[in-house]
Parts: structure tokens; sequence; C-alpha cells
């Protein structure tokens, strides 16, 4: 990620070979797929810079660092985005005025779609519109809520703050989790991310109508929420 790049520029770290960001690098649209092909190799780099690298020291670290709550200190390695306190944010490797003019936008948009920074954020190619595209039909088709979830919104008095109503739907989803039932059931954990996947893809599908819910029982008298495109 862009944290160990800057460790390398200034030799904390010694020089290595670090694969650049690619565009489109499969052409498939299925991204669990794509995911499914770049996370081994991904483990086999992580592993082999870990038993060259273990024991490299990064920083020092003083007490006005710890007292600052923990400000300036490097604490985990990042991959999907960086946030530098003079060049802003990257995702990866991206700024901002780039991701705007590489990925994907809606027909008669001047902004990139989310599912297009999705795909970036998850695989670190720059997606096709068919690849962004095919993030769309999943999360329509992911989108609706239990009625258990809908029933407890509905049910919310009406000055409850927004935020508590989403943080506790957010919650409240929890017994959908395919993560959770597959952890207990004991799957091997070179399998988890399979699951915390289909929830990622779960819970960004639903978000968008949990807030809907909400922001209608609030401010438009409980109207129903639209029906989602298929």
């Amino acid at each position: 990620g862009m944290a160990i790049r800057r460790l390398i520029t200034k030799g904390v770290i010694p020089v290595c070979q670090v694969a650049p960001l690619s565009t489109s690098a499969d052409g498939s649209t299925n991204l669990k797929e794509v995911l499914a092909k770049k996370i081994p190799a991904h483990n086999a780099k992580v592993k082999s810079f870990r038993a060259e690298h273990g024991n490299t020291v990064v920083q020092s670290v003083n007490i006005d660092m710890i007292y600052g709550g923990m400000r300036s200190m490097k604490g985990m390695v990042t991959e999907t985005s960086v946030l530098d306190p003079e060049e802003g944010i990257r995702f990866r490797g991206y700024s901002i005025p780039e991701c705007q003019k590489l990925l994907p936008k809606a027909k008669g948009g001047e902004e990139p779609l989310p599912e297009g920074i999705w795909w970036l954020l998850c695989t670190g190619d720059v997606p096709t519109e068919a690849q962004t595209a095919a993030i769309t039909k999943e999360w329509n088709a992911r989108a609706d809520l239990p009625t258990h979830v809908v029933r407890m919104l509905d049910n919310f008095p009406d000055n409850l703050h927004p935020m508590a109503q989403f943080i506790a739907a957010i919650a409240a989803l929890n017994n959908e989790s395919k993560f959770a039932g597959a952890y207990a059931r004991g799957v091997a954990k070179a399998s988890y991310w399979e699951y915390a996947y289909e929830d990622s893809m779960d819970l960004l599908a639903k978000l968008p109508t949990v807030a809907a819910i909400i922001y209608r029982n609030l401010y438009r008298d409980g109207s129903a929420v639209s029906v989602i495109d298929p």
C-alpha cells in the first residue's frame, strides 16, 4: 500500500518489488471471482514480505505521541486508502481528481459511481463500465430489508436521532450475517474473506434502503420507499 511505499522511499524498509496499480486487469464482471484470483497471490506476497522484513523497526514512539491520541503513530497497514496531511487522501494510490477522471459515471453524471469506487477499493483495479454495472445489479438484488428491521424502524419515536436509527438498523442486520454463521460453524480462516465479502455486499446494498426509510418516516410522513430497480 501507499504507507509501505512511503516507508521504502524514506529508507525505513529496503527496496523491494511493489506491483503497480492496474486498470481492468481482469475482464470478469464477477467481483468475487476476481478477488478469489487475487487474494492467494496477495497473501503470498504479504507472507514473503513479513518473512524478510518482519523485524524491521518502522519508527520510534515518544510520550507526546501517546498523550496526543497516538498522533503520527504508524499502527497498521492500509491498502485501500491513505490520508496524507499534506497531499490529502488517495484510494488505492489514486487521488480524488484521478478517481473523478478514471472511474465510470452514471449517464449524464459528473461524479464517479459508488460501485466503481467499491471495485477499485477491493481490487486495486479501475473497473470497466460493465464491471461497475454488475455491482449495481448485484446491490439492487440484495437491497431488500428483513421484515423485522423495517418494523423496528417504523416503530422508532420521531425524536430519535436519524443516526441512532441508522446504527440500530445495522446492528439488527446481524441476524442476516453470513460471516457470523460461518464463524460459529468453525470454517477455516482461509475462507473468512468469502463470508466477509457477502456481508459487505449485503450491507452496502441495504444501507440506502435503511436511510430512505428513516428519511421518509421523519420527513415524509412515513410514505413508502420506491421499488428498487432490478
